[in-house]
């Protein structure tokens, strides 16, 4: 795969020219460019936000019910939309999959992660406390359910999420 233009784009977004694959010295790297107008297209991952909830030493998981890892677990998750800040993020993330309402605290981290073999994530981790609403699946979800620590089912579907989770069980015989 091609970093500088992984989905292999062909046509610059803002004047329709041919984007051409050219060396930047001023940034040391390159860049897909369009002659005709100067667009630089930039290939930057793509921010997301999960969601810590905790119900003592259990954690809520949401099943995919669709596409990439469909049936697979994960945290309360998704992209952030135009506009959005991280919280508002995982604030409507966790709603839309939980029907939960939540509060955000604090970050627990930051981490690179991958949505499918084509789009690298930031994931930003929050940990939050549930404010309201009635534990139900919502639009992308199949399930939506508390695990403890230390039973967690196999299929965690990313590799930023299986991280948190393996962080998470650490931290649980510390004091943080």
């Amino acid at each position: 795969m091609n970093p500088v233009n992984p989905k292999n784009f062909l046509y610059c977004p803002v004047c329709g020219a041919n984007l051409t694959e050219k060396y930047l010295d001023n940034e040391q790297t390159h860049r897909l460019i369009c002659e005709q107008c100067g667009f630089i297209f930039y290939m930057n991952p793509v921010p997301a936000v999960a969601v810590i909830l905790m119900r003592g030493n259990d954690i809520l998981l949401v099943k995919r019910k669709y596409q990439p890892q469909v049936g697979d677990w994960t945290l309360p998750a998704g992209f952030m939309e135009y506009g959005e800040t991280p919280e508002q993020t995982a604030i409507r993330e966790t709603k839309e999959e939980t029907n939960l309402d939540i509060s955000v605290n604090e970050v627990f981290a930051v981490l690179p992660g991958s949505y499918d073999s084509k789009i690298n994530v930031v994931l930003i981790i929050y940990k939050g406390e549930i404010s309201g609403g009635r534990l139900h699946p919502g639009d992308d979800a199949a399930e939506v359910k508390f695990f403890p620590l230390d039973k967690l089912p196999p299929n965690i579907a990313f590799s930023a999420h299986r991280e948190v989770l393996t962080r998470l069980k650490k931290s649980n015989n510390k004091i943080i």
